[in-house]
C-alpha cells in the first residue's frame, strides 16, 4: 500500500516536547482546589460544633449559610438565563421592520442592468446576489390581489 493512500490510517506524530504544560497544571489545581472546598463545605455543613471547635476554628458562618448559598447561587443562575432571555426578546426587531430580512451585508442587484439578460451568453457566470423581498413575495405569494379582485380563473365566460 501507499503511504499517500486514502485508506492508510495517519502515522501518529510523536508529541512536541515544546509545548507548554501549563493547561495541565492549571487544570490540576483547580480540580483539587475545588474538591479541597467542597470537603471543608461539606464537613462544616455536617460536623457538630465541638468537632469544629477541636479542630481549632473558633469561628465560622452560621449553619443556615449551608442551605442559603446553595439557594441563592440556584437563583443567580436562573435569572441570568431569563435577563439573556429578556434582553433577546427586549432587542428583536418588530416583524414590520425591514431589519428583519435585511442588513448592512446585504448586496442587492444593480438597479440600471437587467439582471435575466447577463447569463444569457453561455460563457457568464451570473453575479452572487441576494433576492429582493418583493421579488421572493411574488414568487411565493402570486401577484398582489386586493380583497374583491377576482382572480383570472373564476371570470364566467
Amino acid at each position: 500500500m501507499e503511504t499517500m493512500s486514502p485508506i492508510v490510517p495517519l502515522p501518529l506524530e510523536p508529541p512536541d516536547e515544546h509545548r507548554s504544560r501549563a493547561p495541565e497544571f492549571y487544570g490540576f489545581v483547580a480540580w483539587t482546589s475545588t474538591s479541597v472546598v467542597f470537603v471543608i463545605y461539606v464537613l462544616w455543613a455536617l460536623l457538630p460544633d465541638e468537632y469544629i471547635v477541636w479542630l481549632g476554628v473558633e469561628w465560622y458562618p452560621s449553619r443556615e449559610w449551608a442551605l442559603l448559598l446553595p439557594a441563592y447561587s440556584i437563583v443567580v443562575v436562573l435569572l441570568t438565563y431569563f435577563v439573556y432571555f429578556a434582553i433577546t426578546i427586549a432587542r428583536i426587531p418588530a416583524f414590520s421592520d425591514p431589519s428583519t430580512f435585511i442588513d448592512t451585508k446585504t448586496h442587492l442587484p444593480a438597479l440600471d442592468v437587467n439582471q435575466h439578460f447577463k447569463p444569457a451568453d453561455p460563457d457568464v457566470i451570473p453575479e452572487l446576489y441576494d433576492i429582493p423581498i418583493g421579488i421572493v413575495n411574488r414568487v411565493v405569494y402570486g401577484p398582489h390581489r386586493w380583497p374583491n379582485e377576482k382572480r383570472p380563473s373564476e371570470y364566467k365566460c
